[in-house]
Order: structure tokens, then C-alpha cells, then sequence
């Protein structure tokens, strides 16, 4: 099972953590993949959920088990021009395809054995995310759900 860290968080949210490219570095090195927002503006790369917040070069957003959330859909046909690099762009779409191929499919929708399930803390208990048939989760909580699964 993938492990997704959803903005580089593993302990539960935390608003002052969220895509800041230190924590992001620290979670890959623990193993987990990372989901993160990202901004093309001024012709410059930056990571932030609502807003373009930390300044990073393309050859941060090229590190291995990235998965990129592109925050509109001009910074996802930049991305989508890097094929190293797993992007994808989504609003409450029941499912979206990422560009290496992935389901990442919206809390609480069904999901398959080749889909990435986000935020099942938002619709189930903690405790039954073991019994999830689907290839990945992105969570808040990595720490715990990999004590389960």
C-alpha cells in the first residue's frame, strides 16, 4: 500500500506545516510519498493550498514520490510538459486521472484496486482504513494508518 503524506503532514493536520518544502523533504526521507500544492506564477514554481507561499525550483517538484496537486490548470499544462513528474488537477471530481496513471479518487467515492483513496479519515473511522481495497491513501495521519495497514 502507497502511503500518501497529504501536504506533508503524517501526524494529523497541521495548517503551519502544510507544503512547506523542509517538512516535505523530512517526509520523503521517512519513507513516505507526498502530495503537494503547486502554483505556476510569473513564470516561478511555489507550493501553498490557497495561495502561492514557498518559492521552489522545478528540480524540487522532480524529486521521486512526489504526487503534484496542480492549484490551476495553467500550472497543470506546464507540469503535464515534465514526464518524470505524477500531476494531476481536481475540484469534487468523483475521480481524476493523474498523469502517471493513477485513480485519485475524491473522499468517500468508490474506489478500485488501482485507485488512490484521499482522506478516508474524513469518512470512516481510523481503524477500518486497514480493511480499504484500493492501491494508495493520502492522509493527514500516515503515522497511524501505517500501524494498520
Amino acid at each position: 500500500m502507497i502511503l500518501i503524506s497529504h501536504r506533508g503532514l503524517i501526524d494529523g493536520p497541521n495548517v503551519s506545516l502544510e507544503n512547506k518544502p523542509d517538512v516535505i523533504d523530512r517526509v520523503l526521507s521517512l519513507g513516505f510519498d507526498v502530495e503537494i500544492d503547486v502554483w505556476l506564477k510569473n513564470e516561478k514554481w511555489y507550493l501553498g493550498h490557497d495561495e502561492a507561499t514557498y518559492k521552489v525550483d522545478i528540480s524540487f517538484l522532480n524529486k521521486p514520490n512526489l504526487w503534484l496537486h496542480a492549484k490551476t490548470i495553467d500550472t497543470l499544462e506546464r507540469l503535464l510538459t515534465f514526464k518524470n513528474i505524477n500531476c494531476f488537477w481536481h475540484q469534487s471530481d468523483d475521480v481524476t486521472l493523474t498523469s502517471h496513471n493513477y485513480l485519485w479518487v475524491y473522499p468517500g467515492k468508490p474506489l478500485t484496486t488501482h485507485s488512490i483513496c484521499v482522506m478516508p479519515e474524513k469518512f470512516m473511522k481510523i481503524e477500518d482504513i486497514k480493511n480499504l481495497k484500493c492501491l494508495g491513501i493520502c492522509t493527514d495521519y500516515c503515522n497511524i494508518i501505517k500501524s494498520l495497514v
